[in-house]
């Protein structure tokens, strides 16, 4: 059977869509980046990227420039692709409670605009025996579509350089799914690791609930180190230095974003709520931002200070604020502090930012919550409270 397209992207113009249906467009594929966000759509097609990832601005615009990519909020355009790459967000619910069935529940209202051939693939994290369940959404709606399970790997802004330099994760129930899912990916990279679809779900969870309890160990360090009245950035830098069985020990800071808090819950929940060690590094990683709050208020009366807040992205360099631990600290400060200020240049999602002008105008203290590289140099004649040690000058609060 012959496809107009090669891949539609489901949730093509998000922060993990957009980047691999870009990629893909380059190795020559038609690629549609199908998505419900008209605005993100109108601006994709315009040749610009909706948000902040090195490399993608060029090849975005290579590839439209080739006719081989285009965004749509056509639902139809599904059914005109071999590969169905799907790739949407995996909520917790307001009880932080994983949601394993928001993947098979859009599958489901795919299912009328699949077509016999299509390969579906999902990309998204899912709690473990998602797939399980998309094959059977699938077996009801009567389609003979190949189903595989191909977690993303990428970190975000590096992800145009990691699709391409890390090895891909290839599942499937079947040696035709699995073989299929091969010539997808193959487009990227010849390195591929083929496991089950249950065996690929662990390792997606795994891995980023590895990088949260290592990064929660960094901070249970920092706290520690701190309440000892020593710098623990000396005391880590004594350890990794040219010691390579501590040399991927992290500095402190906070460990946010959408995914790795809530990879370790899926993982606490499918763990039927035994995996002490990812629910302790939540509380390490979650608690930080009031641990910080507590030794400000130690050795400043902040009751008649302002705050200001550099950083307000869950990590540097990037302007996606979703989980973003510099909002859990802005609340926790303005309970505290007589006023808090917040800026950051690189998001523009948040109306309520100031300029890094101002706020260093206005602050008595300074919080570099996100360490973006613009903040090492920056002239502040304030005191600066600077847990990733950005400028230099140690870590101790």
């Amino acid at each position: 059977m012959t496809f107009e397209n090669d891949v539609v992207v489901v949730g093509g113009c998000g922060h993990v869509g957009l980047p691999l249906a870009i990629s893909l467009a380059a190795k020559n594929l038609k690629v549609v980046a199908f998505d419900i966000n008209r605005e993100a759509v109108d601006i994709v097609n315009s040749g610009m990227m909706p948000f902040i990832e090195p490399g993608s601005q060029e090849i975005l615009i290579q590839v439209l420039n080739d006719s081989n990519f285009c965004a749509s909020s056509d639902k139809s355009l599904v059914s005109t692709a071999e590969y169905v790459v799907v790739v949407i967000g995996t909520p917790v619910d307001e009880h932080l409670n994983p949601d394993p069935v928001t993947v098979p529940r859009a599958v489901k209202e795919l299912a009328a605009l699949l077509k016999d051939g299509q390969h579906l693939v999902l990309r998204s994290t899912v709690y473990p025996g998602v797939t399980k369940l998309v094959e059977n959404v699938i077996l009801e709606s009567g389609k003979k579509v190949d189903v595989s399970f191909c977690p993303e790997r990428t970190a975000e802004g590096k992800a145009i350089e990691e699709l391409v330099s890390l090895p891909q994760i290839v599942s499937g129930r079947t040696s035709q799914a699995v073989d299929r899912a091969k010539r997808l990916f193959g487009n990227l990279t010849q390195n591929l690791v083929v496991v089950t679809p249950e065996e690929a779900e662990l390792a997606k969870l795994f891995t980023n609930s590895w990088r949260y309890i290592k990064f929660a160990a960094a901070n249970q360090f920092f706290v520690i180190a701190n309440d000892f009245g020593i710098d623990f950035e000396r005391v880590r830098h004594a350890i990794t230095h040219d010691y390579p069985r501590a040399a991927d020990m992290p500095s402190a800071g906070f460990a946010a974003g959408p995914c790795l808090f809530k990879d370790t819950l899926q993982v606490a929940a499918c763990s039927n709520n035994t995996f002490t060690l990812g629910q302790a590094s939540m509380m390490v990683n979650e608690g930080l931002p009031l641990y910080i709050a507590s030794r400000i208020e130690k050795s400043h009366d902040i009751s008649k200070l302002t705050v200001g807040i550099l950083g307000m992205a869950f990590k540097a360099e990037s302007d996606d604020i979703r989980s973003s631990l510099s909002y859990k600290l802005k609340r926790i400060l303005r309970f505290k502090a007589k006023a808090v200020v917040c800026a950051d240049a690189l998001v523009t999602s948040d109306q309520l930012l100031i300029s890094e002008e101002e706020l260093l105008e206005k602050a008595d203290l300074i919080v570099i919550a996100t360490p973006h590289k613009r903040y090492s140099n920056l002239k502040i004649s304030k005191p600066v409270i600077d847990i990733w040690n950005l400028r230099r000058q140690g870590v101790y609060i």
